[in-house]
């Protein structure tokens, strides 16, 4: 446990968010057996809770859907940053853990998790020597990496060869849209080369990669053409490859990072079902967590396009997935009529696709009504200012709970995320390693 986030002897202490002042520390393993609740007026606030059940839930539902269409997941660890959460999803069924970085990969490895995706361009030399001396400490791993450039397969190249006994390196060739990867089929074509010129048993092509949300616009019609233009160059490339390789070698195809998963899957199961040593690989992370904007808006989108296909039925994505997160703050000041200032800002809750919503009000431990129109308009440092209906009771005091929009730029911000059961009593906390 990081001194970052533990006071003496790996204990947490005040220094994380949500812990009681002058509470004697305690192992993260006794958080949950103290009985509180964000709104018992016990625990600090600001703080970030997660929905167990919610949780749970929609574990259960999207490895039904990955397991329906004979697909695998390697859920984005980057979302969490929990090795705990992690291992959770791996026990659940999930074929591995992708992370964005070599940091991340190193946060993974040394919790024990051995086969990653590391989803992401690394940089050069430098960062493709950092990562030959991290997974040298790991050779039962499994890594594949994504690659887009003749400069990085070389670095890569150079870093193996540079060190004795590291464990095997997958590459995959990265096609994009509107971040990292290569264009078109005639580029991946020149990495495809430099790759099988270079490759070693400890340094192997293992197969194509795409990430498709980048590619997404505010027209669902315009996203859909750049989606469906990435999956195609994906799909048209898979038997490129098996032409030179041939029809032996185990291969992953991976997309399927973002909310539009079963785009990815329509687009991409045939032509990997036609290949019986290819499998699809989604990557999808911030689908467990859901939340009240950008995977709200997300999730009817997707049922626009048809729900999830799960068993022959359709089923509902916004109503079978629920949202697992919540922030709680105080209310701080009623300086004017129809204002309310919480104690929550920039420091503790995202805002980067969408403000927070006021969910529910509880004053003195119990659940209150009258936040139905309340309004979160502006956010500063540590201050959440919300628009209240004329003759609102909100009080100086009382406790709001807050849905949140983006859980990936939102967890970012906490070392601890608790744990709450449906009576909202905290029952585990769970370390983030952000760095």
């Amino acid at each position: 446990m990081s001194d970052l986030h533990a006071g003496e002897k790996g204990l947490i202490d005040e220094r994380v968010r949500g812990f009681p002042p002058g509470h004697p520390p305690l192992p993260l393993e006794a958080v949950g057996m103290q009985g509180w609740k964000p709104y018992d007026s016990r625990m600090a606030l600001p703080l970030i809770s997660l929905d167990r059940q919610a949780f749970a839930g929609n574990v259960e539902l999207m490895m039904a859907y990955v397991k329906s269409h004979g697909v695998e997941i390697a859920p984005h660890a980057k979302t969490p940053m929990s090795t705990a959460l992690a291992d959770a999803l791996l026990a659940a069924g999930a074929w591995g853990t992708t992370v964005a970085d070599i940091r991340q990969a190193a946060v993974m490895l040394k919790a024990g998790q051995r086969r990653l995706i590391l989803a992401n361009e690394i940089g050069g030399v430098a960062a493709a020597r950092r990562l030959a001396a991290l997974v040298g400490h790991y050779p039962d791993a499994e890594l594949h990496v994504f690659v887009d450039s003749t400069a990085l397969v070389e670095a890569l190249r150079s870093a193996w060869q540079e060190r004795e006994n590291l464990p095997p390196l997958g590459l995959l060739v990265e096609f994009g849209a509107g971040r990292a990867g290569l264009r078109s089929v005639e580029a991946a074509a020149a990495i495809l080369d430099a790759i099988l010129a270079a490759e070693t048993p400890a340094f192997r092509l293992t197969g194509i990669a795409a990430y498709e949300g980048a590619a997404a616009t505010a027209d669902p019609e315009e996203t859909g053409l750049h989606i469906d233009a990435l999956m195609a160059m994906t799909s048209g490339f898979l038997p490129k490859v098996r032409a030179r390789i041939g029809n032996e070698r185990p291969l992953l195809v991976t997309s399927g990072g973002s909310v539009f998963f079963d785009i990815v899957v329509a687009r991409l199961s045939a032509v990997v079902a036609a290949d019986p040593a290819c499998r699809l690989v989604l990557r999808s992370g911030a689908i467990f967590f859901h939340d009240h904007g950008i995977y709200e808006r997300g999730l009817a989108g997707l049922d626009a396009r048809g729900g999830l296909q799960i068993g022959g039925k359709t089923v509902s994505a916004a109503a079978g997935f629920r949202p697992a997160l919540r922030l709680w703050a105080e209310v701080l000041s009623r300086p004017e009529p129809g204002l309310a200032i919480a104690g929550m800002g920039l420091r503790d809750v995202a805002m980067d696709q969408g403000l927070p919503r006021p969910l529910a009000l509880y004053r003195n431990g119990v659940r209150l009504a009258g936040l139905d129109s309340a309004e979160v308009f502006r956010l500063n440092d540590q201050h959440a200012f919300i628009a209240l209906a004329e003759g609102s009771d909100v009080s100086v005091g009382d406790v709001i709970e807050f849905g949140i929009s983006h859980p990936c730029t939102c967890l970012d911000r906490h070392a601890i995320l608790y744990g709450l059961d449906p009576d909202h009593s905290v029952t585990a906390a769970y370390l983030t390693s952000f760095g």
